[in-house]
């Protein structure tokens, strides 16, 4: 069992940057795959970003590669997701994930076993 709390969340304006973090518990963190999803009022759950046990391999959707960085620091148990440029339409509820790592990047949803309860964070122009 892992327990995520995100925080960080907030609001921002157009061109802001924000840094958004999650802190697991109740497991030996090292052994999850972690990523960052999303999700705006009234549409579906949408990836963000993961990145392996180790921290040496972050994966995005295309469209997210230059603004959006995934890190994590296994020492303290914490994952990462900096935000740069943002713009209205990354206004949404974000929300951190945990996944066993087998060693594929995980972008579905329903390949992550433990989500936190969400961080929001809202763009203006």
């Amino acid at each position: 069992q892992v327990q995520l709390v995100e925080s960080g969340g907030g609001l921002a304006q157009a061109g802001d940057s924000l840094t958004l973090s999650c802190a697991a518990s109740g497991h030996t963190f090292s052994l999850y795959q972690m990523g960052w999803f999303r999700q705006a009022p009234g549409k579906e759950r949408q990836f963000v970003a993961t990145i392996n046990w180790r921290g040496d391999v972050p994966y995005y959707p295309n469209f997210k590669q230059g603004r959006f960085t995934i890190s994590r620091d296994n020492a303290k148990n914490m994952v990462y997701l900096q935000m740069s440029d943002l713009k209205p339409e990354d206004t949404a509820v974000y929300y951190c994930a945990a996944a066993i790592d087998r060693g594929a990047s995980y972008e579905r949803s329903d390949e992550f076993n433990y989500w936190g309860q969400g961080t929001q964070v809202t763009v203006s122009l």
